[in-house]
């Protein structure tokens, strides 16, 4: 019979609790109202966030600005100089699309990175010089034909032909899934084009966004070469368009103007959005307020119509859907004033520079967009009625751009992984002293606090008294198992179980481990005994076994439990540039600082010991808590950032429906190796399963050879360990607990 089978029973007439505490009163499901709480605690974080923004914009300077921002999209790669305007042709579609006694229309493309390009149509006046420049963004839905209604079924766009203006239309990834897969497994993700390269690229500083705002920025080399190199450039963009637009004129001075159309808003619900909107810090440094404001004193129009509508979730036959949840609301009028005041708040501009227009007057946007000799020139020009443009099938080239674009993205993020190591071993292990524990200890130091401030996201530390409540649930005749909550901030409390071997005699203090489970787990499983249940076929009761061992046992609950409920406290997480550990950091804080207190533990040896994501837990928790003496890795170890973005690998999340696994720019900083090397001189080890599909032992052995390294350098090789078992994914407890009873004697 099931040890939980006793817990269940005993839990509603349960009364006593340690000493120390006050009573714990029970709760049906404490780890959904623990989501529940920490979800109102982002709340107020965010709603901070947005009323604190004026003083954190007031200590940064104007040239800091943009450069951030511009880090903040991985908008960083170097562009391909000089920039040539290539045209597009096949033998079945020439690059010559359209033409009239007034402009050509022609394919085009232009380098951007090597081996990546931007992609759209050209229209060019005929028989003089162009007045202005207009890049003309629009949404992903539409394609550039389609804009300008040379595809049947969409209205053609005269006001094009005969304004005199040379305009590039580019074209955007859209929001299909035919090409979202991998070329070399041929295995389809079922997400949105889009959201592809997100996945891909976020973990390495690098994002869709900024991918092609460097697009325009790169035709725009082009552009500001033409004779004559003086004319005014303007961009306007529609939806996703829009959105590009905005980033493109908030990063480049060589945009005179800007029109956005059906994106411009307040940003403190961006976690609702579609998941490539998703930038970390956006809320907390900018909000569209910010990036608006780096656009000043050049010409802003913002029109708040054109909002674009999603197509529905991608699934599969069954409705199984992998794709993160996401939807585009349109602001209200009045809420696009209020931010728009916001921007005008920031820049501190005297002259009108940014206008707002519930749905713009043509003519009246041409008189902004362009300066005054502009505009007169345009309106002296002599009016000829514009030849209608030849409506034909364009589709199959489309499709076939489309395709270019999205592998040419997926190119470029998947070959960062390369120069994301050698960064690693530039930038972090080169530096380090390795013959010395006592000025490695010191070296390190500093990138355990990068590594909390920048990429789990420090939150302050709790502040607000424990208040320990406890409650004892059920005893064998070697344990008694009590259930332990704390309070963190506000809203926000730490959960644990807890077991107590019978043994320990008064005034005596025993060493502690701390047993983490995995995704969708519960302290309970941690001790559960059932055979044939999932819970013990994962963790073998490890937490109970250790405390009949002698250790005194903690499972704290980690909140990624929920499914979807719990994903959202990430995506609302990082637009203030924190992660779903930034609270579990703090959780385990408190719990940290209440254990070393009490008079049964020895302060100075608590062990961490987590499964799956318990073992995610495991390399970054101990990383930045140094009172976790030790950190076992179970079930978890990889070459992690391979796993995260990786085409060429059946277990990546690139292909799982866990959409908040991504954390920007891990690449670069810090792998598995990078974070043991956080968690060392303390003792480190990594159990791993033969059989466990989250890895393969080539990539988990390659990872682990620089860890073992480092200790060996150290002269600390002993502390190193890895257990390889034939087994699947669960806690072994055969090497492990050998370890820690070596490193935690009683």
């Amino acid at each position: 019979m099931s040890f939980l089978f006793f817990v269940g029973s005993l839990k509603a007439e349960s009364a006593g609790s340690l000493p120390g505490t006050e009573l714990l009163a029970p709760e049906a499901d404490r780890g959904a109202v623990m989501v529940e709480g920490i979800s109102k605690f982002i709340d107020g974080l965010t709603q901070a966030a947005a009323l604190d923004r004026p003083g954190r914009w007031a200590a940064t300077t104007p040239a800091a600005q943009p450069a951030r921002l511009r880090e903040l999209i991985g908008a960083q790669d170097p562009r391909l100089q000089p920039v040539a305007m290539e045209l597009v042709a096949t033998q079945d579609e020439p690059a010559l699309v359209a033409e009239t006694d007034q402009v050509t229309v022609q394919r085009v493309r232009w380098p951007v990175h090597e081996g990546t390009f931007g992609e759209g149509l050209l229209v060019t006046p005929k028989n003089s010089q162009p007045l202005a420049r207009l890049i003309f963004i629009p949404d992903p839905a539409q394609t550039p034909e389609q804009l300008l209604g040379l595809q049947p079924g969409h209205e053609p766009r005269q006001v094009f032909l005969n304004s005199g203006c040379q305009i590039l239309i580019p074209a955007l990834v859209d929001r299909n899934t035919e090409f979202s897969r991998s070329p070399t497994l041929d295995r389809a993700a079922l997400v949105s084009h889009r959201e592809w390269i997100y996945r891909q690229s976020f973990i390495q500083g690098r994002h869709l966004i900024g991918y092609e705002v460097q697009s325009m920025e790169a035709a725009m080399d082009w552009l500001s070469a033409q004779t004559p190199t003086t004319l005014p450039i303007s961009v306007l963009g529609f939806g996703e368009g829009g959105l590009i637009a905005l980033y493109t004129a908030a990063l480049d001075l060589r945009v005179n103007s800007a029109l956005v159309g059906g994106y411009f808003g307040p940003r403190e619900t961006l976690w609702q959005e579609p998941i490539e909107r998703n930038v970390q810090h956006l809320v907390a440094e900018f909000g569209d307020a910010g990036i608006a404001a780096l656009v000043a004193p050049r010409t802003l129009l913002i029109e708040n119509a054109h909002f674009p509508t999603l197509p529905p979730t991608p699934s599969d036959a069954a409705g199984r859907s992998i794709a993160a949840p996401g939807q585009i609301t349109s602001f209200t009028l009045a809420q696009v004033e209020s931010e728009a005041d916001k921007a005008r708040l920031l820049a501190q501009q005297s002259e009108p520079w940014l206008h707002v227009f519930p749905k713009a007057d043509a003519q009246e946007m041409m008189r902004l967009l362009f300066p005054a000799a502009t505009v007169r020139a345009l309106a002296e020009r002599p009016r000829r009625a514009a030849s209608p443009l030849p409506q034909a099938d364009h589709s199959v080239f489309a499709n076939a751009r489309q395709a270019r674009l999205v592998k040419q993205w997926s190119a470029h993020s998947q070959e960062l992984v390369v120069t994301a190591e050698q960064t690693r071993e530039t930038d972090f292990w080169k530096p380090l002293p390795l013959t010395d524990p006592a000025a490695f200890e010191k070296a390190i130091q500093p990138q355990r606090e990068r590594f909390w401030e920048e990429v789990i996201g420090r939150l302050p530390d709790p502040q607000m008294p424990a208040r320990p409540r406890s409650r004892k649930l059920h005893e064998t005749d070697r344990v008694s198992l009590h259930e332990l909550e704390l309070d963190v901030w506000q809203d926000v409390t730490a959960w644990a179980w807890m077991a107590l071997p019978k043994d320990l005699k008064p005034g005596e203090k025993r060493p502690v481990v701390v047993c983490q489970h995995g995704l969708e787990g519960l302290p309970e499983h941690c001790y559960e005994t059932a055979a044939d249940s999932r819970a013990f076929a994962a963790y073998k009761a490890f937490a109970l076994r250790l405390a009949e061992q002698g250790f005194i046992t903690v499972a704290p609950h980690n909140p990624y439990r929920g499914g979807h409920d719990f994903r959202v406290l990430q995506r609302k997480l990082n637009p203030l540039g924190l992660s779903l550990f930034s609270v579990i950091t703090g959780q385990h804080q408190r719990l940290l600082e209440w254990l070393q207190q009490q008079p049964f533990t020895q302060p100075d040896r608590i062990a961490f010991y987590g499964l799956s994501y318990g073992g995610k837990s495991a390399m970054r928790i101990p990383a930045v808590l140094p009172g976790y003496c030790l950190s076992i890795c179970s079930g978890d170890f990889n070459e992690w950032v391979r796993k995260n973005m990786r085409s060429d690998l059946r277990m990546s999340y690139l292909f799982t429906h866990e959409y908040e696994i991504w954390e920007w720019d891990l690449g670069h900083r810090f792998n598995y190796a990078e974070m043991a090397a956080l968690i060392s001189p303390r003792p480190f080890m990594v159990e791993r399963g033969h059989n466990d599909g989250v890895g393969l032992d080539e990539w988990v052995a390659y990872e682990f050879a620089k860890v073992f390294r480092l200790y060996s350098k150290l002269g600390l090789a002993e502390r190193c360990e890895i257990e390889y078992f034939d087994g699947p994914h669960t806690i072994n407890g055969v090497g492990s607990f050998d370890f820690l009873r070596r490193y935690l004697p009683r």
